[in-house]
């Protein structure tokens, strides 16, 4: 799986790295201290130092990135996995790194960044997205909703990953909305039926003999 996804790894891993440049280029703008976490409400409650936001944050991500790759390439069941969906995943951790990055330089300037509205925004965005494709997930012990009851039967596998992908395209929606509303507001509740109502009708499905 690695060799047939080499090429596109290895731009991947670019562009996670990217960060670094922009980092080097705005250096002597940047202070000791930058900022790294925001809480609910958009403010900034977690620091780190310079050499660490510019340099230790992308190559840690690149590190998560291959390791993440390393993982799924030893899956048993890798094989019948679609193309589309390896490729999404593989762009993952590349546009958290540069999103990453684009927040942490912009507010370290000075720039005014309503956090408490695009993460949301952009997280139900996420959400909608993966939703789209969780259907179309092969069973797989890294990809997809790994339940035992849906690993044991491919049955139980599909009907939970329907019923997820078009609970995750609704709910992704809705935190959407409320990202322009209300911020962080409805993110927890509706992440946790995001995750808890597959998980209770794989569960019922096994009960019935699927």
């Amino acid at each position: 799986m690695i060799k047939k996804h080499l090429k596109l790894m290895l731009i991947t891993s670019i562009v996670i790295l990217l960060p670094i440049l922009a980092g080097v280029a705005l250096w002597d703008q940047l202070p000791q201290q930058l900022p790294f976490h925001w809480n609910a409400a958009g403010e900034v409650d977690g620091w780190a130092s310079k050499p660490v936001a510019v340099f230790g944050t992308p190559l840690l991500m690149l590190a998560l990135h291959w390791l993440a790759m390393v993982i799924t390439a030893a899956d048993p069941k890798k094989a019948q996995q679609s193309d589309k969906i390896m490729q999404m995943i593989i762009w993952l951790v590349p546009l958290l790194s540069v999103l990453l990055a684009a927040f942490t330089y912009a507010s370290s300037l000075g720039k005014d960044l309503p956090v408490e509205r695009f993460v949301p925004m952009f997280l139900g965005l996420f959400f909608v997205i993966i939703g789209n494709y969780l259907p179309k997930c092969k069973q797989s012990y890294t990809i997809g909703i790994k339940l035992p009851w849906t690993l044991h039967s491919e049955e139980n596998w599909n009907k939970t990953h329907r019923l997820a992908g078009w609970l995750w395209v609704v709910c992704g929606l809705a935190i959407m909305v409320s990202g322009l509303l209300n911020g962080f507001l409805f993110l927890l509740p509706l992440a946790l039926v995001m995750v808890f109502v597959p998980m209770g009708y794989s569960f019922l499905l096994y009960r019935k003999g699927v």
